[in-house]
């Protein structure tokens, strides 16, 4: 495996994907196998965390290191697996839009602060999926679902912002049908030193008919096609923002410490390498008597 040309073939598993024709999760299964592969990391050098949902049915799809966690809860287990073992070429946590920014906000919120080095990628399609149709925190006002049939009364979540506004190192938003494009940003988040977090704007084929492909490519332009440049987290906020358009691209990124570059027990070696030696535990698991 370590001497041949590493290629995604070499990330995919036996079992076939099941998303449904067209998803939007396709293109982001190949752009990460395209990005892995274009690093030069291997299935044994990245571990991968996923929740539920449609997106996380990726899960079975690509080999790696896997976890596969609770409904909004990618970002923990990905985090300890960067703490245990910081050696890892890649740790990508993967989340849905109504996991990520529901259930699971709180812990999107945190790694933003912690500057855990992570990749934390987001499917983001305005809708739950898997559940067949539902309002989803990053679903427009006034959207009509199976349960906001009279349209949905709350203001979306802006993933992008929010990131910025919990002081997120790394700040990214692609879109499912820009594959190469996507591949990049995908590459850049995993080379930054510290919490990335690329929210990609994913059309739901089957449930969502208004935030389609056709929809989108009205809208999204590429920041890197303009004069921006992603070092001021105010201008950053106000691309994040910007009315009736849909920038993508890198908004922001900065370094700074990370989580782990504050423990100085991580220094030297990963925790999984420190020898316990002999430790008698006698006593202290008398306390559990």
């Amino acid at each position: 495996m370590n001497n041949k040309q590493l290629t995604i073939r070499d990330y995919e598993t036996a079992i076939a994907p099941t998303w449904c024709p067209g998803c939007g999760n396709f293109s982001i299964w190949l752009a990460v196998r395209q990005a892995l592969v274009k690093l030069n990391i291997r299935p044994h050098e990245v571990a991968l965390s996923f929740d539920i949902g449609c997106n996380s049915n990726g899960a079975n799809f690509i080999k790696g290191y896997i976890c596969h966690a609770l409904h909004g809860r990618a970002v923990p287990p990905a985090e300890a697996i960067r703490w245990a073992n910081h050696k890892l070429k890649a740790v990508i946590a993967f989340n849905g839009d109504g996991g990520g920014f529901g259930i699971g906000l709180h812990h999107f919120i945190h790694a933003c602060r912690r500057n855990v080095d992570i990749l934390y990628l987001t499917h983001d399609n305005q809708i739950y999926g898997l559940t067949t149709g539902q309002t989803s925190p990053t679903s427009a006002k006034g959207f009509v679902t199976k349960s906001t049939p009279f349209g949905n009364l709350e203001e979306p979540i802006n993933p992008s912002a929010l990131a910025l506004s919990s002081d997120a190192t790394w700040v990214g938003r692609g879109f499912a049908g820009e594959v190469q494009h996507l591949t990049d940003l995908i590459i850049k988040g995993l080379k930054h030193p510290g919490f990335a977090h690329l929210n990609v704007l994913q059309p739901c084929v089957t449930f969502n008919k208004l935030n389609t492909f056709d929809w989108f490519k009205q809208r999204v332009y590429k920041l890197e096609e303009t004069d921006y440049k992603p070092t001021d987290r105010k201008k950053a906020w106000e691309k994040a923002n910007e009315p009736n358009k849909l920038p993508i691209g890198l908004f922001f990124e900065e370094t700074k410490k990370t989580y782990k570059d504050q423990i100085p027990q991580l220094a030297q070696e990963a925790l999984v390498e420190k020898k316990l030696g002999n430790v008698d535990l006698t006593q202290a698991m008398k306390e559990f008597k």
